[in-house]
């Protein structure tokens, strides 16, 4: 097999041809994939037929299946989440905010894999930022102040039951479980490196970060809002367009990413699987694996 692989000529991103994700794929492809990925960061695959066992084996070459809290899977398929809007529907946009998945976890994901089943004529683009990038062109005042710091990550904005998605969230077609469960903090480094490329980045961002650890209330929040709107600039941004059957994976350790709306009066459905993190690696082995 040999990849194609064509940048986005924006600030991360790349397409690839050449492989037929729903085959069995050698070592060698796996390895090749997985090298564009960290290369690149996101990875857009077009024109992949896969049912949702395919999408469940393809996720598992590149690590163990991550776990999913606060909403439902798909019946049949534990590990995928189906993220869906109705034509109808006037409720919020699902993640219209920047964030990387999960990072309130002990040790969050490596990736994410979604894959376009029914994709409106117009709107919902994805919108990544690179991460790596906004650490090396951030202003040295910005650095200083964060280097060393970790940030207190929590999914209690979102789905705790007083949290965006909880009670007061209602006529939702994902099958969304807010919890008390999402009280629960997890400190990570601000700054982190990565364990497969050696390369330093930023992890998270205002949303799952509610705190950074040893700052009063008010110092924290300016800060946070500060990194935030730094690591969100547009130029280190990646704009993704879907085509119905493309799958897209992304980095969660060096990417952040937020969903856009502009497809009202049009259904849309996408399969999501999450790559967890490395297996054999202690929970608390931060010097390895940049999490603690």
């Amino acid at each position: 097999m040999k990849l194609d692989i064509t940048p986005s000529g924006q600030a991360c991103g790349a397409s690839v041809s050449g492989a037929d994700l729903s085959k069995p794929l050698s070592a060698q492809a796996v390895a090749a994939i997985r090298a564009a990925w960290l290369a690149h960061q996101v990875l857009a695959f077009p024109d992949q037929k896969l049912t949702d066992a395919q999408l469940e084996d393809y996720t598992l070459h590149f690590g163990p299946f991550g776990e999913d809290p606060f909403i439902a899977p798909i019946p049949g398929h534990p590990h995928i989440i189906a993220v869906r809007r109705k034509a109808d529907e006037t409720s919020p946009i699902f993640a219209e905010s920047w964030h990387t998945d999960w990072s309130f976890q002990a040790r969050p994901p490596q990736g994410t894999c979604l894959y376009g089943k029914t994709i409106p004529p117009t709107g919902g683009d994805t919108l990544f930022t690179n991460q790596y990038l906004a650490l090396e062109k951030m202003p040295a005042d910005l650095r200083t102040r964060i280097e060393g710091k970790r940030a207190v990550h929590s999914a209690k904005n979102a789905y705790a039951p007083t949290g965006f998605y909880g009670a007061g969230d209602k006529d939702r077609s994902m099958d969304i479980r807010p919890s008390d469960d999402a009280q629960a903090v997890q400190l990570h480094p601000i700054i982190h490196r990565h364990p497969e490329t050696g390369r330093e980045s930023l992890f998270g961002t205002a949303g799952y970060i509610i705190a950074i650890d040893g700052m009063d209330a008010e110092d924290s929040a300016a800060l946070i809002g500060e990194l935030y709107r730094w690591q969100t600039r547009p130029e280190f941004q990646y704009r993704h367009k879907w085509q119905p059957d493309m799958l897209v994976m992304w980095d969660n350790r060096c990417t952040l990413h937020m969903a856009t709306g502009g497809y009202a009066g049009h259904d849309r459905l996408l399969h999501r699987t999450t790559i967890g993190a490395a297996q054999g690696v202690p929970e608390g082995q931060a010097s390895r694996y940049g999490f603690a």
